[in-house]
C-alpha cells in the first residue's frame, strides 16, 4: 500500500488531548511540524491548523478551539529533533500561537540545499524525489480557517508531516555520509536564532531595495526612516505592509523629498487617503533626514551596472559559484546575493569586508581573501 494513502490521524480540539498526546511523544528522537494559517488581512499569521507526528502517531490540533498547553511548549522545545520544511513562517505561527519557537529543529528543504544544487525545493518535489510518492495538490488553497475541516483537507495536512519523517531518514542518512549534518544543523538554528520579525531589524529594511543607487544619501535616510516607521506600525496595528504603504511609494516619497502635503500627494503611487492619515507623519520624517547631519548619512549606494560596483560583484560571485560547484551545492547556500553586494559595499568604502563565519567561513573565506586582493 503506499504510504499516502489513507493516512490515520488524530484529531485534537481539547487541552486534555494535547497533554495526552504530548505524552505519547515523550522519548521521540524527531517530531515532524507542520502548520496551516492565514495572512491575508493581518501583518501576525492566524493559525488555522497545527499538525505534529512522532513514533508513528499522527495528531492535528485545532487551534480555533484549544490554546496551546505548557506540555506542547515542552514538546516543542524538548530534546527532539523537530523536523519543519520551509520553516520560516511556521516558526512565524509557532511563535504567536505557543509563545516559542521549535529547537532543535531541522528544515528539510534547507537540508536537501546542502545535498544537491537544487534551491528551494518544494515540499511536493521533495517527497516526490525520496519517496516516489505523488502527493494530491487538490487542498494547497484551501480555506482552513472553516469548520469542519473535510476529510480531503485532514488526510492532505496529516501526509504534510507524515511524509515529512520518511524523507528525513533518507536525508539524514546522505548528511552523515556527506558529512555535512553538522552544516545543516548549524544553519538551522541560525534560522531560529532569526525567528520573528524583529523591531530590531526594522532600521535595516531598507537595504532591501534594488534600486537604492538611484537616491542621494539624504533621500536614503528619508527612505530609511519611513520604511523603519512603516515596519514598526504594520506590527503595531496588525496590518499587511501594503495596506499601510508600500516600498515603492516610500521609495518615490524619498525621491521627491516633498515639503508639504500638496507636494506629498503629487507623488506617483500615494493615495489620498494616506496623506490624510499619515502625511504629517511622512513629511515630518522627511523633514527629519533633510535637518540631519552629513556625518549620519548613509553612504550613496553604488550602481551595481557600472564600475567600480560590477566588476568586484561579478568576481566574488564567480568565486562563490565555483566553490559551490565544486561543492555539489546551490550558491545560494553558501553566499547569498544581498551578501556579497554587503562585502562590495565594505571594500569599496574602505572597510574590512565581515567575511562569513561557520561552516561558510571555513569553504568560501580563503578564496573570497584572494578574489579582494586581486581586485585591489
Amino acid at each position: 500500500m503506499s504510504l499516502i494513502d489513507s493516512p490515520t490521524y488524530q484529531w485534537i480540539a481539547t487541552p486534555e488531548a494535547l497533554d495526552a498526546a504530548c505524552t505519547r511523544l515523550e522519548g521521540a528522537e524527531v517530531i515532524a511540524l507542520d502548520t496551516e494559517f492565514f495572512r491575508e488581512k493581518t501583518f501576525y499569521p492566524i493559525p488555522a491548523l497545527i499538525q505534529f507526528a512522532g513514533q508513528g502517531e499522527t495528531f492535528l490540533v485545532d487551534p480555533l478551539a484549544v490554546a496551546c498547553t505548557p506540555a506542547f511548549c515542552a514538546l516543542l522545545q524538548g530534546e527532539a529533533l523537530k523536523l519543519i520544511h520551509a520553516c520560516s513562517e511556521d516558526l512565524e505561527v509557532f511563535q504567536c500561537w505557543a509563545g516559542v519557537v521549535p529547537a532543535p529543529m531541522m528544515d528539510t528543504q534547507v537540508a536537501q540545499g546542502f545535498l544537491g544544487d537544487v534551491p528551494g525545493m518544494g515540499y511536493q518535489k521533495l517527497v516526490a524525489h525520496w519517496l516516489n510518492e505523488d502527493l494530491p495538490k487538490e487542498e494547497t488553497r484551501s480555506d482552513w480557517l472553516k469548520r469542519p475541516l473535510s476529510a480531503s483537507q485532514c488526510d492532505y495536512a496529516a501526509l504534510d508531516v507524515i511524509c515529512l519523517l520518511e524523507v528525513w531518514q533518507h536525508q539524514a542518512a546522505a548528511l552523515e555520509e556527506s558529512g555535512r549534518m553538522a552544516w545543516a544543523l548549524a544553519q538551522c538554528q541560525t534560522l531560529v536564532d532569526q525567528a520573528g520579525r524583529h523591531p530590531g531589524q526594522d532600521a535595516l529594511w531598507f537595504t532591501r531595495q534594488r534600486q537604492l543607487w538611484r537616491l542621494a544619501p539624504r533621500q536614503i535616510e528619508a527612505y530609511r526612516r519611513m520604511t523603519a516607521w512603516r515596519e514598526g506600525e504594520i506590527r503595531r496595528r496588525d496590518l499587511p505592509r501594503n495596506w499601510l504603504v508600500s516600498d515603492r511609494v516610500l521609495f518615490e516619497v524619498a525621491a521627491a523629498m516633498p515639503d508639504n502635503r500638496p507636494e506629498l500627494a503629487d507623488v506617483e503611487g500615494v493615495r489620498p487617503s494616506l496623506v490624510k492619515k499619515e502625511g504629517d507623519t511622512l513629511l515630518d520624517m522627511v523633514q527629519s533626514a533633510r535637518d540631519c547631519d552629513s556625518a549620519a548619512l548613509p553612504p550613496a549606494w553604488p550602481d551595481p551596472a557600472r564600475p567600480p560596483f560590477k566588476p568586484l560583484f561579478k568576481a566574488l560571485k564567480k568565486t562563490v559559484s565555483e566553490r559551490a560547484e565544486a561543492l555539489n551545492m546551490a550558491p545560494e547556500m553558501l553566499m547569498r546575493r544581498r551578501d556579497i553586494e554587503a562585502v562590495v559595499m565594505q571594500a569599496l568604502a574602505g572597510r574590512e569586508p565581515e567575511l562569513p563565519d561557520g561552516w561558510r567561513g571555513e569553504c568560501l573565506n580563503e578564496s573570497l581573501t584572494q578574489t579582494l586582493k586581486e581586485a585591489s
